[in-house]
């Protein structure tokens, strides 16, 4: 293993990343057969593991992949990972470190039996491309293309088929290149972009969509709890774009943005104050106390 190259975790052994490929055969390949899931590291540290594998493992019992890995070493796999990569960053960078089942290479003869394939990577958070979010706010769109029902396939797995969310940014980008798409449901009630979670201020109150219509994202998790610690009333409840147009203030939420402010909805200016509002501020501050870090300033240093 070269000490200068990034590694992997790849079927049992940690491998140079240039050195591993995926199996043409792979079910997570020609399929989307696979979950996965993923957490940010602040100052080389990963935030929230625990939750993260928790909410991994629950994926994989949906789709009924054994990786044939318990918890706890698919964690020590992944430090291992984190240790190693992240001594190869350059300063005041941080990375995603996310961990990938499939339900492994297609069998073609009675009986062969089928192993899953378990790959554990990392990579840079894109801080300079997305700097400007913390000055500028997030423009989102919602697309024509609604959200997959849950009655179909459950948002609440986190899988390698995002083809759904996809769509939704590709014609939310063909308005806006720089939008964000936020899909709705068939009833027109927000749900969630690509990897990411709305939430709406209105009188002080904090309200996302409930859970079981959206992927529950664990900074999501986060920010509900802060909330109700700094006596901000939260709530879990349908939002339709009537909420949106009239809200004081709105925010996403996802695993490497943490908590970034929403400047416009639809082409609409949300609030009439300073970006980001007071509510979003507070949170924003009481997220970078639990990091350990201000992530806000980490994103506004790579500015040009």
């Amino acid at each position: 293993m070269v000490e200068t190259q990034p590694i992997v975790f790849f079927n049992g052994e940690l491998k140079p990343e240039n050195e591993v490929g995926i199996p043409i055969r792979d079910r997570g390949f020609i399929y989307g057969d696979a979950v996965f899931d993923a957490t940010r590291t602040f100052n080389g540290r990963p935030f929230r593991m625990k939750e993260h594998l928790d909410r991994l493992y629950n994926s994989l019992l949906y789709l009924r992949i054994d990786p044939g890995m318990s918890k706890e070493e698919m964690e020590r796999w992944s430090m291992e990972v984190v240790n190693h990569n992240y001594s190869l960053l350059p300063p005041n960078q941080d990375m995603w470190v996310m961990q990938r089942i499939s339900r492994g290479v297609e069998t073609i003869e009675p009986g062969e039996e089928q192993r899953p394939t378990v790959l554990i990577e990392s990579h840079p958070i894109p801080f300079a491309k997305r700097a400007s979010l913390y000055r500028d706010g997030l423009r989102i769109i919602t697309p024509s293309i609604p959200r997959v029902p849950p009655r179909f396939m459950s948002p609440r797995a986190k899988t390698h088929n995002y083809l759904n969310l996809i769509l939704g940014d590709l014609e939310a980008q063909g308005t806006d290149p720089d939008a964000w798409a936020v899909l709705l449901d068939e009833d027109g009630n927000l749900t969630e972009g690509k990897g990411s979670n709305i939430f709406l201020v209105k009188d002080g109150v904090v309200a996302t969509p409930k859970g079981q219509f959206v992927l529950e994202g664990i900074t999501r998790g986060v920010v509900l709890d802060l909330a109700n610690g700094l006596g901000l009333p939260a709530e879990e409840r349908d939002l339709d774009q009537f909420d949106a147009y009239t809200a004081d203030e709105a925010f996403l939420t996802s695993t490497s943005l943490c908590i970034c402010p929403i400047s416009t909805f639809n082409g609409a200016a949300i609030g009439q104050g300073s970006l980001p509002g007071p509510v979003t501020q507070q949170l924003i501050s009481a997220f970078s106390d639990v990091a350990g870090m201000d992530y806000v300033e980490q994103y506004l240093s790579h500015l040009a």
